[in-house]
């Protein structure tokens, strides 16, 4: 036995077979013992050493255990799994003289453990062969499956081709079923590689193959499937499972005994299923296997839909049924009519023309109530509904004058004071350093109460914290890479460490005084402020000097009522006690100021304090500047203009930034960690790497500075649109809250919002935009203005913008977006050739004028000879319909003005 723990201490894992095996069961019941105290405390040891013994150490665990429950456990530590290649074939020798029942329930054991992967599946695999027992089924084990026989198709080049690795699989008919019943599917199953998906060497070929053999039985995969696509899941395997089923090739049968199906996939599905459901219902209707009653009932739904093209389609298809039966009209056209609110006007025009040819004689009640549903077409519908109905149409009351509604002033919510009991501070701080939230309020109350408590009762606070965060990796870890590791850290966590004098006093002397704060991009810049004031608030909590920090905001915005800082200063005077530079300078960047008067008044008493600080703060009020000017900067030379739109998109121009100029008083005045701040920057489309971080610290450490912050956060918000990354527009809404004018950077980037790829980054350009105009702040001529350079350099799509600004006026502020768009229309409108996506921006600035008028006395420039045009393309119908509104408008005004 003593051998073999030294092997294991070794790390000579290829000698524990022979060492384990020659053990009765009593010495490996002691060795047991061993192995579990050597695992506990290999916790606690540096990582090469402990990676040295992990797999000696899972060996031999492995084979001194007696039962199948606890090798499982053993096998599945999480701290024994942290290798490159598996040791699991030295587990299978250890494991050699176990008979087959126990290996059978050791496979099923570990298949059923939610970390099972790959690897584990190949182990598993090998002890159900041992064992011929059934083969586990489990989620872990099934993907394993899929993933290992991919594996095998694409490892190298002459590989066989899949449906030949199927073919010699002993467990296909029990695992495909199993794997469209996953929660996810492996990448590697949905992935064509090189191939075309029609390639007949994929999956979905694969699986339609396996059914022609027989190897699998065909109802089988084809409830499989169907299943599947009912019950939804993401876009990718959907689109997989679509793709079996079409490979499948459903007889006329098999499908009519799905309707019911059908008609959920068309009613819920993704857009791509519920295409497929609703051309099987075509067929299914024009073969008689479809009643009026299911036709009502899935057209009621698809009409409900956002897809235009599915919306018309549906339409076209109550049309046949109309022509083959008449009669249908009194169950099928009040389905029909509720067409009539869709946003779209083409939707609502085909579905008037419909009514209007199937539409029951005078006098029929069916016509009265298609009469009430026409209240609901918009009003460039209303002549041809009059027409249609007559005096069936409710006389409508004058209208009431526009009135726009747009959401209120946010107010900004004040900080409550950092938490005064030991117990409820420990839970806040527990809270933020088992999350890593940088989250603006929780972290800066968090961040001030440790150093309230600190200086008042530094031994019981530290108490507390060491019993609550037991579990810490660097509380027991005596070995020099602790401090390494935390002097990286960005959050609240190295204050906490140094509390508990896991970071030396010379550690932390050495991180004040070297860190710089430089850094490639406006993030790295950003952290580095916040690890100064880290570091800073980490020596206070050692020596336990300072009673607070300066710069814990007033406001959830980050912001510093000035007067409050003033007081604090004052208390920092009376206690003898000298601010630390970064928590000053923070401060200083946080406090209000923009030309108010309480502002003005906290500047003359700081001065009165007679301290440098207090000088220093009144100069900051009185001067009232942006930390760095902003400019609009191109990153590279304009291109001579082209009023060809096919011209202009080969030309492919990059993207439109913003530049931030010097400020000597950030470098002069200012930490070393705070001159990036006052540095010249010029974007140069250098990439970052800061991808799905969201910190509330970046725009809490200058929140007063809105525009300044907006033009740095700018090259990584524009990659929303440019670069169709998801979730780069999460600064967006903040930004707009932010103090300071609202100038170029704040719209340009609220710009590239609008015309971001993902809905959810549109949204928060919405709710930028709405927060502007709530505020007062929105230039709507400038935000136009930069839409339409975005749109002329192809950096947004008008298509994205159009439901961007559709989504804000449906809020109600139809007339603020129908002034951004007077501005953003006619350059667009100049072009010979109109961009893609026109009609659909003319479409909301048409519907925004028919329901406020017009914003401006004079014409859209081109909007008029684009109407004048003639056709029937949606480019043409839309401007003719802006125009007419725009002009009723206008006539409106003036006989209101005539004497």
């Amino acid at each position: 036995m003593k051998e073999l723990l030294t092997a294991v201490r070794e790390g000579r894992k290829e000698d524990v077979p022979a060492l384990l095996l020659s053990l009765d069961r009593a010495e490996r019941r002691s060795a047991l013992a061993e192995l579990k105290t050597m695992r506990k405390e290999s916790r606690s040891w540096e990582w090469r050493e402990r990676d040295r013994i992990q797999k000696a150490l899972l060996i031999a665990g492995a084979g001194c255990h007696s039962g199948a429950a606890g090798c499982a456990t053993w096998i599945g530590g999480r701290e024994l799994r942290d290798w490159t290649r598996s040791p699991y074939p030295l587990v299978l020798d250890v494991l050699a003289d176990r008979d087959p029942a126990w290996l059978g329930d050791l496979a099923h054991r570990l298949a059923a453990r939610p970390t099972a992967t790959r690897i584990d599946y190949e182990f598993v695999s090998e002890l159900v062969k041992r064992a011929q027992c059934s083969v586990p089924t489990t989620e872990g084990f099934v993907v394993g499956w899929a993933e290992t026989v991919s594996t095998l198709q694409w490892r190298r080049k002459g590989a066989p081709p899949l449906i030949d690795i199927l073919r010699a699989d002993p467990h296909l008919a029990v695992m495909v079923p199993r794997l469209f019943e996953t929660t996810e599917l492996p990448p590697q199953v949905i992935w064509y590689g090189d191939q075309e998906p029609e390639s007949a060497d994929n999956w979905p070929s694969a699986l339609a193959t396996s059914v022609d053999e027989g190897l699998l039985e065909r109802s089988v995969l084809v409830n499989c499937c169907v299943a599947r696509l009912l019950r939804g899941g993401k876009p990718g395997d959907l689109r997989f499972f679509l793709t079996v089923l079409r490979r499948l090739a459903l007889t006329e049968q098999e499908e009519a005994e799905r309707v019911a199906d059908w008609i959920g996939m068309a009613a819920d599905g993704i857009s791509t299923v519920a295409g497929h459901a609703q051309d099987v219902l075509a067929r299914l209707d024009q073969r008689g296997g479809l009643s009026v009653r299911e036709l009502a009932d899935v057209s009621g739904s698809v009409l409900f839909r956002t897809e235009k093209k599915l919306v018309r389609a549906q339409l076209v298809l109550l049309g046949k049924a109309l022509r083959r039966d008449a009669s249908a009209a009194e169950e099928l056209l009040p389905v029909v009519a509720e067409a009539f609110g869709h946003e779209d006007i083409g939707v609502q025009e085909r579905a008037l023309k419909l009514v209007a040819r199937y539409a029951p004689p005078v006098g029929d009640p069916l016509r009265e109530e298609l009469a009430m549903s026409a209240e609901l077409l918009g009003p460039v519908h209303r002549a041809a509904a009059a027409e249609v109905f007559g005096d069936l149409l409710d006389a409508r009351p004058p209208a009431e004058p526009y009135e726009e509604i747009l959401p209120p002033v946010p107010a900004p919510r004040r900080l409550e004071p950092a938490p005064e009991t030991t117990a409820e501070l420990v839970e806040e701080v527990v809270a933020l350093v088992r999350s890593g939230s940088r989250e603006t309020v929780a972290f800066e109350r968090a961040l001030d109460g440790l150093v309230r408590h600190a200086h008042t009762d530094r031994p019981a606070l530290a108490d507390a914290l060491r019993d609550a965060l037991a579990d810490r990796w660097w509380l027991d870890d005596t070995s020099s890479h602790v401090e390494r590791t935390l002097s990286s850290d960005t959050g609240i966590e190295l204050v906490v460490a140094a509390l508990l004098e896991r970071v030396s006093v010379r550690a932390v002397h050495d991180g004040r005084a070297g860190w710089t704060g430089t850094g490639t991009c406006v993030h790295a810049a950003l952290d580095g402020i916040l690890r100064a004031r880290l570091w800073e608030a980490a020596y206070s909590v050692l020596i336990g000097r300072s009673p607070f920090l300066l710069a814990t905001p007033t406001w959830h915005t980050g912001s510093l009522d000035p007067a409050v800082l003033v007081e604090r200063l004052r208390t920092y005077q009376r206690l003898g006690v000298e601010p630390g530079e970064a928590d000053f300078a923070q401060a200083l960047l946080r406090v209000r100021r923009s030309g108010r008067p309480e502002a003005a008044e906290a500047a003359e008493a700081a001065t009165l304090l007679g301290t440098a600080q207090g000088d220093r703060l009144a100069a900051w009020l009185h001067a009232d500047e942006p930390v760095a000017p902003v400019r609009q900067h191109h990153l590279e030379n304009e291109q001579p203009p082209s009023r060809s739109w096919l011209q202009r998109s080969a030309d492919r121009t990059r993207r439109v930034l913003s530049a931030t100029e010097e400020s000597r008083v950030i470098q002069q005045e200012f930490p070393r960690s705070f001159h990036w701040l006052g540095r010249p920057h010029f974007p140069d489309g250098h990439r970052c790497y800061h991808w799905g971080e969201e910190p509330g610290s970046w725009l809490a450490t200058l929140p007063e500075d809105g525009e300044t912050m907006a033009a740095w956060m700018l090259p990584a918000v524009a990659t929303c649109a440019t670069e169709e990354l998801r979730g780069a527009a999460w600064p967006l809404p903040r930004l707009a809250g932010l103090g300071g004018p609202a100038a170029a950077a704040i719209h340009l980037a609220t710009a590239y919002g609008l015309g971001a790829r993902h809905p959810e980054d549109r949204l928060s350009a919405v709710d930028a935009l709405l927060v502007l105009a709530a505020e007062d702040r929105l230039d709507a001529a400038l935000l136009g203005r930069e839409l339409a350079i975005l749109v002329d350099r192809e950096l947004v799509k008008p298509n994205r913008v159009a439901e961007s600004t559709r989504t804000a006026a449906a809020t109600g502020a139809y007339r603020t977006v129908l002034t951004v768009l007077t501005a953003a229309l006619p350059p667009l409108l100049a072009y010979d050739q109109a961009p893609r996506g026109l009609s659909d921006l003319l479409s909301v600035a048409a519907e925004c004028a028919e329901r406020c008028g017009a914003v401006t006395a004079e014409p859209i420039p081109g909007l008029t000879a684009l109407a004048a045009r003639g056709g029937t393309s949606q480019l043409v119908r839309h401007a003719a319909r802006l125009r007419a509104a725009w002009e009723k408008s206008s006539e409106t005004t003036a006989d209101d003005i005539e004497p």
